[in-house]
């Protein structure tokens, strides 16, 4: 018996999240699928991290065990051949068997993509946040800034989360233009649930008057949710990268 971890891109726009669901297709339960069509043993499969409906992922850490003899390049293009066209394995390589993608990683970076354009474009359907009237990105990054830093992101975890911690270390945290498209980037040890969405939309409630320029320190300092922002939709948010220590290999 052999672990495998696999790295994945998605687009989870037609998916109910990562986990899968009594109700409704996952990107678990889609690669479960597929394993044990190339396999014909339904492996279970860990994955880093619990994406919400909706949200996508340019690099998602998972691992399986199996007594499978395919590896490597042969694996991801046996997997590839039957996932639909909305997943995809670019990775997939044998690792210790202490290897866990989730416990093991070490920081996560997300972004969340807005287009900023007058009007709406096709291409970022369902892969960005269209917002069409003018985002000062500079303004954003300036109070993007008050992010970064270890604090208590209760106010930044949707209710009814029961994470006993909130303490989180963010070590970047940047919002940049490129023409019509606006994006923030944001680098932590960990997230709360919808954490990043509800700094997206905090940030955006600032951009737009709704709430004062201290939004972002009072609600750091009192851990009240009301003192942020709303929750941004899903569509935007992208996993872009997830951190180990090193690299653990068979």
């Amino acid at each position: 018996m052999a672990r495998i971890k696999l790295l994945l891109r998605y687009d989870g726009g037609r998916y109910h999240g990562w986990q899968v669901q009594p109700n409704g297709i996952t990107v678990q339960s889609t690669l479960q699928d597929a394993i044990e069509r190339i396999t014909g043993v339904r492996s279970g499969v860990t994955g880093c991290s619990r994406t919400d409906a909706g949200v996508h992922a340019e690099m998602f850490c998972c691992a399986f065990d199996t007594d499978s003899p395919l590896r490597g390049e042969k694996l991801a293009t046996a997997l590839n051949a039957v996932l639909p066209r909305d997943i995809a394995v670019y990775d997939a390589c044998e690792v210790s068997d202490t290897f866990h993608p989730r416990y093991d990683a070490r920081g996560k970076r997300y972004c969340y993509r807005i287009w900023n354009g007058r009007q709406r474009h096709p291409f970022w359907e369902g892969r960005a946040l269209h917002i069409n009237r003018p985002l000062d990105e500079q303004r954003l990054n300036g109070a993007a800034n008050a992010f970064c830093g270890t604090h208590d992101f209760a106010a930044f975890c949707a209710a009814g989360s029961d994470v006993a911690d909130t303490v989180r270390t963010v070590t970047e945290a940047a919002v940049t233009r490129d023409g019509d498209l606006i994006t923030f980037t944001v680098a932590a040890d960990g997230f709360l649930y919808n954490m990043v969405r509800i700094m997206t939309g905090t940030l955006l409630d600032i951009a737009f008057g709704r709430l004062p320029e201290t939004a972002i320190d009072e609600a750091l300092q009192t851990g009240d949710r009301a003192a942020a922002g709303a929750t941004a939709p899903a569509t935007g948010l992208y996993l872009q990268t997830v951190w180990y220590e090193r690299e653990v290999t068979a």
